[in-house]
């Protein structure tokens, strides 16, 4: 355990905790709604401090940030927990253990370990996945300062249900986040996940604006986020952001308590990528379609082929100094 950041004590031993948007308020020997967070006598506790229950090399591109460090790998990290419900989740055995059967489940590892973990294993970034990091928010912080010390960059895999607070304590040690837009209504975030879609889109301003380099992703899926009316809603606020922010519109695959919905059709991811450059996207990639030509990088001014791919797999980085080795355009990204 370790005492929690960004909560305040109230009265008669509650707190409240500030760290993500639900802002739980909660009584002594009470739990926030991630489970993770628990009041004791006053003093709000994290229960997953160093607790791994997930840790791999992965390479970049399953997180997935397509525009940093492209073929490099980046050492995965997650502890139980997370603060939505999604009814689609891939990861649910161990985002809603804590939630659902009050289990803390992992294995004990400092932050120190995993910072020498990922260095060993020649890895450029540290990533805060599978779960939600936010939840984990102080062991990452502490993982975060170390591995920016020794020269890695850290990312975020995060639904960005975050407090404007976090985001700023957390901003001078992460360099890259990819944030997901899971629908463009409130309606679908509170059915669906249990969640509010308005603290998600001033996570991403917020974030734009402490310049931590985004990526957004949105799973599509079958009748509930779809339409193209709400796919042009998200690519416009994408586009308010910054053309130049990747967008991964991924293929949906029927799991957890949405197992009655079909998969989503090939046509409909590209008909997605499609409103996204009409709405002036420079960078919107097909997800879990590998082979699809939507995995490539091209320069948005030259159409060059700049960084090929398939599935995880990069076939080919031809990039100059950053730039388009054709027509000299700037790739935006971490390269």
């Amino acid at each position: 355990m370790r005492e929690a950041m960004l909560y305040e004590k109230l009265a008669d031993e509650r707190v409240r905790c500030f760290l993500c948007a639900h802002g739980c308020k909660i009584k002594s020997s009470g739990r926030g709604l991630c489970g993770v967070r628990e009041n004791r006598g006053g003093i709000l506790y994290s229960l997953v401090y160093g607790m791994v229950i997930a840790e791999h090399i992965d390479p970049i591109e399953k997180k997935p940030l397509f525009h940093v460090f492209p073929g490099s790998l980046s050492y995965s990290i997650a502890t139980a927990g997370c603060n939505f419900r999604c009814l689609f989740c891939q990861n649910h055995e161990i985002s809603q253990a804590p939630a659902e059967n009050k289990r803390i489940l992992g294995r004990k590892v400092s932050p120190q370990e995993i910072v020498q973990r990922a260095l060993d294993s020649g890895s450029k970034t540290i990533a805060y996945t599978y779960t939600e990091p936010t939840i984990y928010f102080e062991y990452a912080y502490d993982i975060a300062k170390i591995a920016h010390d020794k020269g890695l960059r850290n990312v975020f895999v995060t639904n960005g249900f975050m407090t404007e607070e976090a985001i700023t304590m957390i901003a001078p040690y992460l360099d890259a986040a990819n944030v997901d837009i899971k629908a463009f209504t409130e309606e679908f975030y509170r059915k669906n996940c249990g969640a509010r879609l308005e603290p998600v889109l001033k996570s991403l301003k917020k974030m734009k604006e402490l310049g931590i380099w985004l990526e957004a992703t949105t799973l599509l899926i079958p009748t509930l986020n779809d339409s193209d009316e709400e796919l042009k809603k998200i690519a416009w606020f994408i586009f308010d952001l910054g053309s130049d922010t990747p967008w991964h519109v991924s293929r949906f695959y029927p799991q957890y308590k949405m197992g009655m919905l079909p998969s989503t059709a090939a046509e409909d991811i590209h008909r997605a990528v499609e409103i996204g450059k009409t709405c002036g996207l420079k960078y919107i990639y097909s997800g879990n379609m590998p082979g699809d030509k939507g995995e490539n990088t091209f320069c948005f001014n030259c159409g060059e082929l700049l960084i090929g791919r398939y599935g995880f797999h990069v076939s080919k980085v031809s990039l100059h100094h950053s730039h388009c080795p054709r027509c000299g355009t700037l790739l935006e990204g971490i390269f």
